[in-house]
């Protein structure tokens, strides 16, 4: 953990100065508080703290960047789909003429099996234009990914020329109509035929048909297709083939039908189309056979003798579409934040004190609603290199043990989940801070929130995602829980005794003693690492045990246990959300012991603080119910905030900077110097007319 006695010490004394915010006869703490932004003499190492947010693989996103600057590969907004689409495609072949795609794949096919280092990479292309992203994404994070990791060395030698060198655009038909995230559950058959050594690949009603699928429209020749493999009359589960779609003119093949999905809310340069199959056959090399063969005369074979940790085996090796989307869409909110922030502090709206207009930033409001989410960001890009070294670990080999692959599910799950929604809710916020201006398509927010809307459930829908880590939690707790009756009974009445001091306001009154009514004491262990971290970590482990032993009333009763858990699924999603956002702040809490002593590290601590307590604020209710805060550290949390933001407000400029992005990333008028040129001019204009004498008198009415 952190050593933060200085910051502590340092705010102590602010809040004991004569304008700080100290409880009132009300029990007010936050009367006085200042909210404008105000001088500072912190400054920061803006290029080592850059470097900690580039991660391991700094070069690799530097490439990229570097990459997204050349306006061939960059959204034009309000292009019509039909031309989106097509400029896409051709963006595509550039990403493969620079070398930009072939990271992952082995040397024999271009690459370098750096798979950390693709992802970071990936991720930075939606600063150019993320239907081109996703485009790419289909294709190699996907259709080849599946050949890659679901395939064996002859699927490898078949397929993978054609994919990487881009001659064969395909698709990744996963997801049917009437089966979205249940994959397990789809209807798409392939049927062996040991007559022919053929697979038939049928679809058997409306709702069995592949939708959604990237490519499927217009551009995408083959498919990987899941299915559920029959042979000899025995259902084996779901499996992957590699079956071609069309022929060299465009044309579906016999047997393959398909539909154009039309206009979406977002990336319309990604050509989404349905997908059907009408018995069509395909040869028995063209199971993808990793995981599961069969033999000429039909038998079946697998390495992992369970059908079900064989299908959850599979699926995980395609895990890192939702490692990529999580780091995509931190990328997207700093791009947001950068844009919103720079106006904000060049926008000038309604007379201050001394008749000059007041930029926005210097409002508390508009502090409230952007600085937060700045130091949200800030968590998330540590935990997203967190969570891109336990994938690249994984994928490379080095700790490829079971273990460490549901640790990188988890993580996945959990991420991909928070900062996707995350991102909508920043990029609308950014946009309505700017007001008309964040309206208009050439400022981007719009586009990049409306380009973002699917990530929420590209991949698997968050909801879904967090069941799953969910069902972790409760794994593990059920692993923690003892068997024997005498340890079971200690065990209970451990959970009941904290229960009890929640209830009886124990906790409640030890922290009314310790603070002695005073402010600065409630803020300065608030602001102690390991309070926030058992604050936390308490509320996890309190909403994951009150479902757990929920669940344990049930005893064998199977359908008794599966009542409970329908009826605890909203408090187990709330619990995923938790451990995720507890996951965040640990991984912001490490980072920080990779800076020295300073002010980079005064300034990170601020915005980890910020972190912690706007996730206390954000379930204050919890906290007070539960009696784990008193009333008068709950009134702390906020007036610390606003300290905060205040505080760090006159850094954000600095803050910004360590994104490292140029102007040809950002692309918005409004935060490339238009604003401020504006406001230069009317201030000049202003100036210049009292200057002559030509300014009108100000009518003046009598006071009544």
């Amino acid at each position: 953990m952190v050593d933060t006695a200085s910051a502590q010490r340092s705010t102590a004394q602010d809040l004991d100065a004569p304008d700080a915010p100290n409880a009132d006869a009300a029990g007010d703490p936050a009367a006085g508080t200042p909210t404008a932004g105000t001088d500072t003499d912190v400054r920061i190492d803006v290029e080592l703290v850059e470097e900690l947010l580039l991660g391991r693989w700094a070069e690799d996103r530097r490439i990229s960047r570097r990459l997204a600057l050349d306006p061939a590969v960059q959204k034009v907004e309000g292009q019509p789909i039909a031309e989106h689409r097509a400029r896409v495609l051709e963006q595509l072949r550039i990403l493969v003429d620079a070398g930009a795609i072939q990271r992952p794949y082995p040397a024999e096919f271009g690459g370098q099996s750096n798979h950390g280092g693709n992802l970071a990479a990936f991720e930075e292309l939606v600063t150019a234009d993320p239907s081109m992203q996703i485009k790419a994404g289909v294709q190699w994070g996907l259709f080849g990914s599946a050949v890659h990791h679901l395939g064996t060395e002859a699927n490898h030698r078949a397929f993978l020329p054609g994919i990487v060198s881009f001659d064969v655009p395909g698709c990744f038909a996963m997801t049917e109509t009437g089966h979205g995230s249940d994959v397990q559950s789809i209807a798409t058959t392939a049927t062996y035929d040991p007559a022919t050594q053929e697979f038939e690949i049928h679809t058997p009603f409306r709702g069995a048909w592949k939708d959604y699928i990237g490519n499927a429209a217009l551009h995408g020749r083959a498919a990987v297709v899941f299915a559920k493999l029959v042979t000899a009359g025995v259902d084996h589960g779901v499996h992957a083939f590699y079956v071609p779609l069309r022929d060299d003119s465009g044309a579906f093949l016999p047997g393959v039908r398909g539909e154009d999905d039309g206009p979406k809310g977002g990336l319309n340069g990604i050509d989404n189309g349905r997908l059907a199959f009408d018995h069509v056959r395909v040869p028995r090399t063209n199971l993808l056979n990793r995981y599961g063969d069969v033999a000429v005369d039909g038998t079946y074979s697998s390495p992992i003798a369970s059908p079900g940790r064989r299908f959850f085996t599979m699926l995980g090796t395609l895990v890192q579409g939702r490692v990529s989307l999580d780091g995509a869409a931190v990328v997207a909110q700093k791009i947001g934040l950068q844009i919103a922030l720079t106006y904000a502090m060049q926008r000038r709206q309604f007379p201050t004190g001394d008749g000059t207009e007041g930029v926005l930033l210097d409002y508390g409001r508009h502090q409230r609603r952007l600085i937060p989410r700045l130091a949200t960001v800030f968590a998330q890009s540590f935990a997203h290199e967190k969570l891109l070294r336990t994938f690249d670990d994984v994928f490379s080999g080095r700790e490829d043990t079971p273990e460490r692959r549901e640790d990188l599910e988890t993580q996945a799950a959990a991420f991909k989940s928070m900062s996707t929604w995350s991102a909508l809710d920043t990029l609308q916020e950014c946009r309505e801070a700017c007001g008309g201006a964040g309206f208009l398509a050439e400022n981007r927010l719009t586009g990049l929130r409306a380009d973002l809307d699917v990530y929420v459930t590209f991949e698997g829908d968050n909801t879904v995602l967090l069941q799953l880590v969910g069902k972790r939690l409760l794994t593990e707790f059920r692993a923690k829980a003892p068997k024997d009756p005498a340890s079971t009974a200690k065990f209970v009445a451990a959970l009941a005794a904290g229960k009890l001091a929640d209830a009886s306001g124990i906790r409640r009154l030890g922290q009314t003693v310790a603070d002695r009514g005073s402010l600065s004491a409630s803020v300065a262990d608030l602001q102690d690492s390991r309070t926030q971290r058992d604050l936390l970590a308490g509320r996890v482990d309190t909403m994951v045990s009150e479902i757990g032993m929920r669940l344990a009333s049930a005893g064998k009763d199977r359908s008794r246990a599966a009542r409970l858990l329908n009826r605890s699924q909203h408090e187990l999603i709330e619990a995923s959300k938790a451990h995720a956002e507890l996951m965040q702040w640990d991984a912001f809490t490490e980072a920080l012991d990779e800076v020295p002593e300073g002010d980079s590290r005064r300034v990170l601590v601020w915005l980890r603080d910020l972190f912690a307590l706007g996730l206390l604020e954000q379930h204050l209710d919890w906290y007070l119910l539960h009696g784990r805060l008193s009333a008068q550290r709950g009134r702390a949390v906020s007036a610390y905030i606003d300290r905060l933001v205040a505080r760090i407000r006159p850094i954000v400029p600095q803050l910004i900077e360590t994104f490292g992005y140029e102007p040809g990333h950002v692309r918005a008028p409004i935060a490339l110097g238009a604003e401020q040129a504006r406001q230069d001019e009317a201030r000049a204009w202003f100036a210049a007319e009292a200057a002559a004498g030509r300014s009108p008198e100000q009518e003046k009415k009598p006071r009544p």
